[in-house]
């Protein structure tokens, strides 16, 4: 018995310990950056593809299927970033993240009464269906986006976003930026997922508050033009909501800010 817990000391060590949990450490790393996106399922395959190779390889002499392996491995390196780009740019954005969303605490009964007018607003917008994009900058950039809109920079108020989504106005075709509390900019092009949306109701603007949210962390809030229902897009999934629970979504977000 004495011999066993030798061997086993000696077999693992404290060194040996650490790399299994580093190693444990950097799987579970990878499988939090990119959760929620497809590049999950590509790790897991990887994972799996790459035990199964290390198996074969260890147990039965391929020398050329060994050779393959080694041969393809630099390829696949090289193709991964390329194909998944999206993916792996907002999971490094999520790593370069200093502070969560807004990182600009306000006063709390200012808060509440901005909530209030965006709720006011989106409510009114939504009664009367028409369309409205509205995003929420937080802490990624979305300069680019700013750059294609118009600048307004006003106050953010539930007249405000009436007047710039009532269909007869010039800036209603687009997406309202809000930065630091304010209308920012309007009729802002966003980018449109490529993922298929399982409900057919959704539409245009659907797919565009999906797209800009799977490339920064920004939140969106959409009104269907077709139907009046609001819904609420982050980290690239979107849900419908009612406006009760809007109030709720906006508090949770401000209060993290």
């Amino acid at each position: 018995m004495t011999d066993v817990f030798a061997s086993l000391s000696r077999l693992y060590t404290w060194q040996s310990l650490l790399d299994v949990v580093l190693v444990t450490l950097v799987f579970y790393a990878l499988f939090r950056l990119f959760r929620g996106t497809r590049a999950v399922q590509l790790v897991r395959g990887v994972l799996v593809v790459v035990l199964i190779f290390a198996i074969l390889g260890q147990t039965i002499d391929l020398p050329a299927f060994n050779w393959l392996m080694r041969t393809a491995t630099p390829m696949v390196l090289v193709a991964i970033p390329v194909i998944f780009q999206p993916e792996l740019r907002r999971a490094l954005e999520r790593v370069g993240r200093s502070a969560p969303l807004l990182t600009r605490r306000g006063d709390t009964s200012q808060t509440q009464t901005l909530i209030a007018e965006i709720v006011k607003g989106v409510d009114w917008l939504a009664q009367r269906k028409y369309g409205a994009l509205l995003v929420f900058e937080g802490v990624t950039g979305l300069a680019e986006i700013v750059d294609n809109g118009i600048l307004i920079n006003g106050e953010l108020s539930s007249e405000l976003l009436a007047t710039i989504f009532y269909p007869n106005t010039a800036l209603h075709d687009g997406a309202v930026i809000v930065r630091n509390n304010r209308v920012y900019a309007a009729s802002c092009v966003l980018p449109l997922t490529d993922r298929e949306l399982s409900d057919s109701q959704m539409g245009t603007r659907h797919r565009a508050a999906i797209g800009v949210t799977e490339q920064s962390d920004a939140l969106v809030i959409v009104v269907s033009e077709e139907t009046g229902r609001i819904s609420v897009a982050r980290n690239g999934r979107i849900v419908r909501i009612d406006s009760n629970r809007l109030r709720s979504v906006l508090s949770d977000y401000y209060s993290n800010t």
